[in-house]
């Protein structure tokens, strides 16, 4: 092509040198029997052929002076337009020197042997060697990659680029920079062909300096890692749920598995069970008002409720999170602790702390407390209220005859009979040494005095059975005071049972006395 490009400026002066030439053949054969014939004398004849040579010269001077013309215009404008192409390649040559040099990434290009004929600005801030130390050689490569195993790969990669004159990208390589340091360098490689389009001129290289971005990546790794194994190892589970009613759940620790018996998929996106159906309705609705609270103060949220496990166990949880903003959502995000091992120690210790140690039944401060709630009560409804205040009769010499483990015994056994003997609404209490009360809601003073007295008799018809084999026989003497009539609080109430027992204990003992306004006059029932 090119050939042929350079022959057509040869042809076409052949051809205007041909066509003049066979023009004035054409204009000297003819131009001179025209004129023989036309002029016969000689002298005309010779001043005609004179003139027709003037003419012929002006013509071909014209015609000329025309293609000159023409071409040298032609010419001119050409020279012009290649003086601003000329220009503009100058300038783009130096805008793409500029860009090149400062651009972000390294930018190198490799002649066909290998060696370096470009080296911005960037791959010396990376790999710290100047240009003027690697130009046109290929030393540096044995000193960024120093193991010539690594070396040779990356050469084997260089090569495959060559060979199938193809892209790579994605390629990393780690070098050694001129300061000691590793760096971490993303490649884009592709080949350069040559001016004639026909050969290749060897390759170009763009590489990212990505170890920030790869040591980043690898501590969020280390990151998840850690948090994977912190999840897996809660005595319980992490979750984020939707702020909706059946607190839909879009992540699920594994630790779901061990406090609810569901795997963490069949919760979420509520896919075989909600969250919300493992609470009772109740509670629910307790935990939505004091998740609002927290929402609402902008504060964390802490709610203890009891779960429904897949085995159709019961589990005490213990929940810590908060709102988040996930977009134009709500979302809840935290931790679900088992709790019922600290549940059930709290339920045994409120039972040590308002029972009484030997008997089981409740102490005095417990028993004072209900009293006053049942007094209160009773006022609000106008009920009345009875007490009954017992005191086991000689019970020092069963402590003094049998010894104290005997005392202990008789002392629980008398406490199982009088329990199971009450309705479900009274109850029973201990207040000290041989001394107990019974209070009955909702009793007046014949009820009250009829229910006293059956205890009596059963009692005094109970012996209770030690571990040796033998028995005890117990009585008790028995006070009672009724609300409103014998007391109006606590206070006055237990101070008129007490000192009705004392006049029962002092009327013979085994026996019911009821406490009469001012403690006077009381009435007995003896056995």
């Amino acid at each position: 092509m090119q050939q042929l490009k350079g022959r057509t400026p040869i042809r076409r002066s052949l051809w205007i040198v041909l066509s003049y030439l066979i023009v004035g053949w054409l204009w000297i054969t003819f131009s001179d029997a025209i004129v023989a014939q036309w002029f016969k004398d000689a002298e005309a004849l010779s001043l005609a052929q004179t003139y027709k040579g003037t003419l012929f010269v002006l013509v071909t001077g014209l015609v000329l002076f025309a293609i000159l013309y023409r071409q040298l215009s032609k010419d001119r404008a050409l020279l012009s337009l290649h003086a601003r192409q000329r220009n503009e390649i100058l300038r783009l040559n130096r805008f793409r020197e500029k860009v090149i040099d400062q651009a972000s990434v390294w930018i190198n290009v490799l002649d066909s042997k290998g060696r370096i004929v470009l080296w911005n600005r960037a791959a010396e801030e990376i790999t710290g060697y100047r240009r003027d130390e690697v130009m046109h050689s290929d030393d540096v490569w044995e000193l960024m990659y120093p193991d010539p195993d690594v070396r040779e790969e990356i050469l084997e990669k260089v090569a495959e680029v060559l060979r199938n004159e193809d892209a790579m990208a994605g390629f990393e390589t780690t070098i050694l920079t001129k300061q000691g340091q590793e760096r971490v360098i993303s490649w884009y490689t592709s080949t350069l062909e040559g001016v004639e389009g026909d050969e290749l001129a060897g390759t170009i290289a763009i590489g990212q300096d990505v170890t920030d971005i790869r040591a980043a990546e690898n501590t969020i790794r280390r990151r998840d890692r850690q948090l994977v194994t912190l999840m897996d190892n809660l005595p319980g589970m992490a979750y984020r749920c939707l702020y909706d009613e059946h607190w839909t759940m879009k992540f699920v620790s594994s630790g779901c598995r061990d406090l609810t018996g569901y795997d963490p998929e069949e919760l979420l996106d509520n896919r075989v069970i909600s969250w919300a159906s493992l609470i009772s309705g109740d509670e629910n609705d307790r935990l939505v008002r004091e998740v609002e609270t927290a929402i609402g103060s902008a504060e964390p949220f802490s709610l203890e409720y009891s779960v429904d496990r897949k085995d159709r166990g019961k589990v005490w949880v213990w929940e810590r999170g908060r709102a988040v903003a996930d977009g134009d959502e709500l979302v809840l995000e935290g931790i679900i602790i088992d709790i019922t091992d600290r549940k059930v120690l709290e339920e045994e210790l409120s039972v040590m702390a308002t029972r009484d140690a030997l008997t089981g039944l409740l102490d005095r401060r417990e028993a004072t407390r209900l009293l006053e709630e049942e007094i209160l009560r009773a006022r609000r409804y106008q009920r009345s209220l009875a007490l009954l205040w017992i005191d086991l009769d000689h019970f020092k010499q069963v402590n003094d005859q049998l010894g104290h483990a005997a005392g202990d015994k008789v002392l629980c056994g008398f406490s199982e009979l009088l329990s199971s003997r009450i309705r479900q609404v009274d109850f029973v209490s201990r207040f000290g040494g041989e001394e107990f009360i019974v209070v009955l809601p909702e009793m007046d003073v014949s009820e009250a005095e009829q229910s006293a007295e059956r205890l009596r008799q059963l009692v005094a018809s109970s012996p209770q059975q030690l571990d040796n084999g033998r028995s005890v026989n117990l009585t008790m003497s028995v006070g009672v005071a009724i609300f409103p009539d014998h007391g109006e609080d606590a206070s006055a109430l237990i101070a008129a049972a007490d000192q009705a027992m004392y006049q029962a204990k002092a009327a013979g003992r085994n026996r019911v006395v009821v406490a009469s306004p001012g403690n006077t006059g009381p009435t007995s029932l003896s056995k």
